[in-house]
């Protein structure tokens, strides 16, 4: 059986290439590999931050929201929407609906009538100062495959990796 290695590393026709050719397909490889296994811990690494938020009847979005919040203060609804990786017609849900359990509320922004900012309620506060210590342990838990000073280097690396990749120009499409 050919391996993985071998088919990045072989021509569709099992030919070997050329030095330089296997060097460049070893790049790409790489850079795959990495985007999968980037994919895959991701979503494992979620699925126990969902299960953990879901039991206080939240999505990861609506948790979200109320993290940044509590963290951060009162918002700008654009600033929270950037802040959560949410579209705009998204966060005006989000809120929305947490404005309806009465955790979250909607507050006009002094200086410019058409902003607005979401902020945490009295009982919002209480709710995510209650909830957040056992996410931050699920989380933590979700993690332990890693030593703290690993999670630390693994973070430095993957924000250089985002940075980068935010830099640069995305291809326009040429069909």
């Amino acid at each position: 059986m050919i391996s993985d290695t071998e088919v990045v590393s072989r021509g569709a026709s099992g030919v070997e290439r050329g030095d330089a050719v296997a060097e460049k397909s070893s790049e790409v490889s790489a850079a795959l590999k990495l985007w999968v296994v980037l994919a895959r811990a991701q979503a494992a690494v979620a699925r126990h931050a969902e299960a953990d938020v879901a039991r206080h009847g939240l999505t990861l979005a609506e948790f979200g929201i109320l993290e940044a919040l509590f963290h951060c203060g009162p918002l700008l609804l654009g600033d929270l929407q950037r802040k959560i990786l949410v579209s705009s017609g998204g966060i005006t849900y989000l809120v929305d609906r947490l404005e309806a359990r009465g955790l979250v509320e909607r507050r006009a922004c002094p200086s410019d009538r058409r902003a607005r900012f979401a902020a945490l309620t009295e009982e919002g506060e209480s709710f995510v100062s209650r909830i957040f210590p056992e996410h931050e342990r699920a989380i933590r838990r979700a993690l332990v495959g890693l030593a703290t000073a690993e999670q630390v280097r693994v973070s430095s690396l993957l924000k250089r990796l985002g940075t980068v990749a935010a830099a640069l120009p995305i291809p326009a499409d040429e069909g």
